[in-house]
Protein backbone atom coordinates (compact mmCIF):
# COMPACT_ATOMS: atom_id res chain seq x y z
CA UNK A 1 0.00 0.00 0.00
CA UNK A 2 1.68 3.14 -1.02
CA UNK A 3 -1.57 5.84 -0.28
CA UNK A 4 -4.80 5.51 1.40
CA UNK A 5 -7.79 7.97 1.52
CA UNK A 6 -8.19 9.12 4.50
CA UNK A 7 -12.57 9.59 4.69
CA UNK A 8 -12.56 12.57 6.61
CA UNK A 9 -13.58 16.18 6.10
CA UNK A 10 -12.51 17.00 9.79
CA UNK A 11 -8.81 18.06 10.26
CA UNK A 12 -7.95 16.84 13.87
CA UNK A 13 -9.21 13.40 12.45
CA UNK A 14 -7.30 13.62 9.46
CA UNK A 15 -4.12 14.76 11.41
CA UNK A 16 -5.03 11.98 13.91
CA UNK A 17 -4.82 9.09 11.62
CA UNK A 18 -2.18 10.09 9.52
CA UNK A 19 0.04 10.22 12.62
CA UNK A 20 -1.58 6.46 13.17
CA UNK A 21 -0.76 4.99 9.54
CA UNK A 22 2.55 4.03 8.32
CA UNK A 23 4.71 6.91 7.45
CA UNK A 24 5.59 4.72 3.96
CA UNK A 25 2.04 5.72 2.42
CA UNK A 26 1.00 8.43 1.69
CA UNK A 27 -2.20 10.24 2.89
CA UNK A 28 -4.65 11.78 0.98
CA UNK A 29 -7.73 13.99 2.14
CA UNK A 30 -10.69 13.57 0.04
CA UNK A 31 -10.98 17.80 0.47
CA UNK A 32 -7.89 17.58 -2.24
CA UNK A 33 -10.17 15.55 -4.32
CA UNK A 34 -12.73 17.62 -4.27
CA UNK A 35 -15.19 14.82 -2.66
CA UNK A 36 -17.85 15.66 -0.52
CA UNK A 37 -19.24 14.34 3.28
CA UNK A 38 -21.97 11.62 2.85
CA UNK A 39 -25.17 11.76 5.24
CA UNK A 40 -24.27 10.59 8.32
CA UNK A 41 -27.67 8.26 8.32
CA UNK A 42 -26.44 5.28 10.61
CA UNK A 43 -27.70 4.68 13.95
CA UNK A 44 -24.29 3.80 15.42
CA UNK A 45 -20.76 4.58 15.18
CA UNK A 46 -20.28 0.99 13.22
CA UNK A 47 -22.66 1.84 10.93
CA UNK A 48 -21.42 5.40 10.28
CA UNK A 49 -17.63 4.72 9.45
CA UNK A 50 -18.86 1.71 7.03
CA UNK A 51 -20.87 3.60 5.24
CA UNK A 52 -18.18 7.05 4.89
CA UNK A 53 -15.94 4.05 4.20
CA UNK A 54 -18.01 2.68 1.07
CA UNK A 55 -19.06 6.50 -0.08
CA UNK A 56 -15.17 7.74 -0.16
CA UNK A 57 -14.47 4.37 -1.56
CA UNK A 58 -17.04 4.76 -4.62
CA UNK A 59 -14.51 7.91 -5.89
CA UNK A 60 -11.08 6.69 -6.28
CA UNK A 61 -9.86 3.48 -6.73
CA UNK A 62 -6.83 3.65 -3.05
CA UNK A 63 -7.74 1.88 -0.20
CA UNK A 64 -10.36 3.77 2.20
CA UNK A 65 -10.11 3.87 6.04
CA UNK A 66 -12.74 6.43 7.79
CA UNK A 67 -13.80 6.96 11.31
CA UNK A 68 -16.89 7.54 13.24
CA UNK A 69 -16.31 8.64 16.58
CA UNK A 70 -18.17 10.19 19.65
CA UNK A 71 -18.57 11.41 23.22
CA UNK A 72 -21.11 9.25 25.32
CA UNK A 73 -22.66 10.86 28.46
CA UNK A 74 -23.95 8.43 31.12
CA UNK A 75 -25.75 11.17 33.18
CA UNK A 76 -27.13 12.59 29.64
CA UNK A 77 -28.33 8.96 28.67
CA UNK A 78 -25.34 8.12 26.30
CA UNK A 79 -25.52 11.98 24.50
CA UNK A 80 -23.99 13.21 22.16
CA UNK A 81 -23.22 9.82 21.43
CA UNK A 82 -23.29 9.73 17.54
CA UNK A 83 -24.45 13.30 17.24
CA UNK A 84 -21.15 14.74 18.86
CA UNK A 85 -20.42 16.47 15.89
CA UNK A 86 -23.86 17.51 15.18
CA UNK A 87 -23.57 18.58 18.65
CA UNK A 88 -21.27 21.54 17.97
CA UNK A 89 -22.95 22.43 14.57
CA UNK A 90 -26.22 23.32 16.36
CA UNK A 91 -24.58 25.31 19.37
CA UNK A 92 -22.08 27.30 16.73
CA UNK A 93 -18.91 25.07 17.78
CA UNK A 94 -16.94 22.57 20.33
CA UNK A 95 -16.59 25.14 22.62
CA UNK A 96 -20.48 26.61 22.97
CA UNK A 97 -21.24 22.56 22.99
CA UNK A 98 -18.59 21.70 25.80
CA UNK A 99 -20.37 24.78 27.50
CA UNK A 100 -23.63 23.04 27.28
CA UNK A 101 -22.96 20.18 28.30
CA UNK A 102 -21.19 21.19 31.30
CA UNK A 103 -24.20 23.34 32.48
CA UNK A 104 -26.55 20.21 31.47
CA UNK A 105 -23.75 17.82 34.19
CA UNK A 106 -23.51 20.84 37.16
CA UNK A 107 -26.01 18.74 39.52
CA UNK A 108 -24.94 15.18 38.48
CA UNK A 109 -23.35 13.16 40.69
CA UNK A 110 -22.02 10.54 38.22
CA UNK A 111 -19.72 12.13 35.57
CA UNK A 112 -18.83 9.18 33.83
CA UNK A 113 -18.39 8.66 30.00
CA UNK A 114 -16.76 7.24 26.86
CA UNK A 115 -15.19 7.84 23.67
CA UNK A 116 -16.04 5.51 21.25
CA UNK A 117 -14.07 4.83 17.57
CA UNK A 118 -14.98 3.13 15.03
CA UNK A 119 -12.62 2.15 12.09
CA UNK A 120 -13.62 0.93 8.47
CA UNK A 121 -10.94 -0.18 6.17
CA UNK A 122 -11.67 -0.61 2.66
CA UNK A 123 -9.15 -2.74 0.63
CA UNK A 124 -8.28 -2.14 -3.28
CA UNK A 125 -10.96 -5.10 -3.81
CA UNK A 126 -13.33 -3.30 -2.27
CA UNK A 127 -13.64 -5.49 0.97
CA UNK A 128 -14.34 -3.92 4.41
CA UNK A 129 -13.57 -4.66 7.83
CA UNK A 130 -14.69 -2.68 10.74
CA UNK A 131 -13.00 -2.64 14.10
CA UNK A 132 -13.88 -0.30 17.20
CA UNK A 133 -12.25 0.95 20.08
CA UNK A 134 -13.37 2.54 23.53
CA UNK A 135 -11.80 4.32 26.54
CA UNK A 136 -13.71 5.32 29.56
CA UNK A 137 -12.99 8.04 31.55
CA UNK A 138 -15.22 11.04 33.55
CA UNK A 139 -16.24 14.71 32.24
CA UNK A 140 -14.26 17.82 33.88
CA UNK A 141 -16.01 20.52 35.79
CA UNK A 142 -14.04 22.70 33.46
CA UNK A 143 -13.09 23.02 29.75
CA UNK A 144 -9.23 22.39 30.41
CA UNK A 145 -6.31 22.58 27.44
CA UNK A 146 -6.10 23.25 24.14
CA UNK A 147 -4.70 20.42 22.76
CA UNK A 148 -6.95 17.64 20.89
CA UNK A 149 -9.97 18.40 19.23
CA UNK A 150 -13.71 18.39 19.54
CA UNK A 151 -14.68 17.28 23.14
CA UNK A 152 -10.85 16.18 24.36
CA UNK A 153 -10.97 19.79 27.03
CA UNK A 154 -13.75 18.13 29.15
CA UNK A 155 -12.62 14.24 28.74
CA UNK A 156 -10.66 12.89 31.74
CA UNK A 157 -9.70 9.17 31.04
CA UNK A 158 -10.03 7.08 33.77
CA UNK A 159 -6.13 6.57 36.01
CA UNK A 160 -5.07 9.97 34.64
CA UNK A 161 -5.93 13.32 36.45
CA UNK A 162 -5.54 15.84 33.22
CA UNK A 163 -8.09 15.56 30.20
CA UNK A 164 -6.93 14.67 26.80
CA UNK A 165 -7.07 18.35 26.09
CA UNK A 166 -4.13 19.31 28.30
CA UNK A 167 -2.25 15.98 27.31
CA UNK A 168 0.81 16.50 24.91
CA UNK A 169 -0.50 15.35 21.43
CA UNK A 170 1.67 12.44 21.24
CA UNK A 171 0.88 10.86 24.11
CA UNK A 172 -2.87 11.50 23.87
CA UNK A 173 -2.92 10.32 20.52
CA UNK A 174 -1.49 6.71 21.76
CA UNK A 175 -3.41 6.31 24.15
CA UNK A 176 -7.33 7.42 22.98
CA UNK A 177 -9.99 5.55 21.46
CA UNK A 178 -9.09 6.09 17.71
CA UNK A 179 -5.66 4.34 19.11
CA UNK A 180 -7.36 1.62 20.47
CA UNK A 181 -9.01 0.59 17.56
CA UNK A 182 -6.19 1.51 15.18
CA UNK A 183 -4.12 -1.58 17.03
CA UNK A 184 -7.21 -3.58 16.31
CA UNK A 185 -7.25 -2.82 12.81
CA UNK A 186 -3.91 -3.42 12.46
CA UNK A 187 -3.51 -6.75 13.67
CA UNK A 188 -5.99 -7.67 10.63
CA UNK A 189 -4.62 -5.27 7.85
CA UNK A 190 -0.98 -5.78 8.49
CA UNK A 191 0.54 -3.40 6.04
CA UNK A 192 -1.37 -0.13 8.18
Amino acid sequence: MKKILVGTHNTGKFKELSFLISRKIKKISPISLNISSPKETGKTFTANAKLKAKYFSKFTNLPVISDDSGLCIKALKGKPGIYSARYAKKYGSFNKAMKFILKKMENKKNRSAFFVCSLSFVSHEKKIVTVSGKIKGSISKKIKGVNGFGYDPIFVPNSKSITFGQMLKKKKIRLDHRYIAFKKLKKIIKTL
